[in-house]
């Protein structure tokens, strides 16, 4: 499968260079980071998610890319929501759980900021190979060859645990230990895959070792990384997004400087 057809099934996003891709995600986290207030990660969120058709993703995919992201968001709301600082009417007073007006305000914001934050990660990371990421952190960023070699080799390396719990579900089934409860065979799993990640990672590193991969001499790439115009457009759009979303709170009053919290 040639360079362009993958892009091609990526979408727009999919020829743009991964540099880019992780300048316009910081662009975007920063501005998220700077304030606490549900309107600028609204309109930041409403904004990027604009985007999901230029990615060729579905809802679906990206509800599966999300989903443990958002479920930690919920909890972490639902915990301002009763244990935040009470400001405003309260509505729920029972010990030390209040609901109030600032407590859900406050809840709404840590909701949608996690979200804003997350999606445009995942957006644009899916719409990329780890290996030109590493070309464009390599070549363009000028990042050391053994880090970012390394970072390529444990990003390929993610995909294979779903396979390897999937294997040792089945191994351990087969030899009767699966029978033990779900939490201890869960706990059990966990701890099987975690040495065997531990094994892999050591052997994977004395191979590069031993490949030269760690010696301090300049690398060549089979593949050139380079920046285009529409590289620019990308991050472009991403500080238009940013401005938006601040200049949105701003105007509705919601702005909140996290260090004036």
């Amino acid at each position: 499968m040639s360079l362009m057809t993958i892009d091609a099934r990526r979408g727009a996003l999919g020829g743009v260079n991964a540099l880019a891709k992780l300048v316009a995600a910081l662009v975007l986290g920063v501005a998220l980071l700077l304030s606490i207030d549900p309107v600028s990660a609204g309109v930041s969120l409403a904004l990027t998610l604009a985007l999901l058709p230029f990615a060729r993703l579905s809802w679906r995919d990206l509800w599966l890319r999300v989903w443990p992201i958002a479920l930690s968001a919920v909890i972490a709301a639902l915990g301002t929501t009763l244990y935040g600082r009470p400001s405003g009417e309260i509505y729920v007073q029972w010990g030390v759980l209040r609901v109030s007006d600032g407590s859900i305000e406050l809840a709404l914001a840590i909701l949608l900021r996690v979200l804003a934050i997350a999606v445009p990660s995942v957006i644009l990371f899916a719409t990329t190979d780890p290996t030109d990421l590493a070309d464009a952190l390599g070549q363009l960023a000028r990042l050391p060859a053994r880090f970012v070699l390394g970072a390529l080799a444990g990003l390929r390396l993610v995909g294979l645990l779903i396979d390897d719990w999937r294997e040792l579900g089945h191994a351990r089934r087969s030899r009767g230990v699966a029978d033990t409860g779900r939490l201890r065979r869960f706990a059990g799993q966990t701890f099987a895959l975690f040495v065997l990640a531990i094994r892999r990672g050591s052997k994977l590193a004395t191979a590069m070792e031993a490949r030269g991969f760690g010696a301090p001499v300049a690398r060549t790439w089979a593949r050139p990384s380079r920046l285009r115009p529409r590289d620019g457009v990308l991050v472009l759009l991403a500080v238009g997004i940013a401005a938006a979303s601040v200049g949105a709170a701003v105007w509705a009053g919601t702005w909140t400087f996290v260090l004036g919290l």
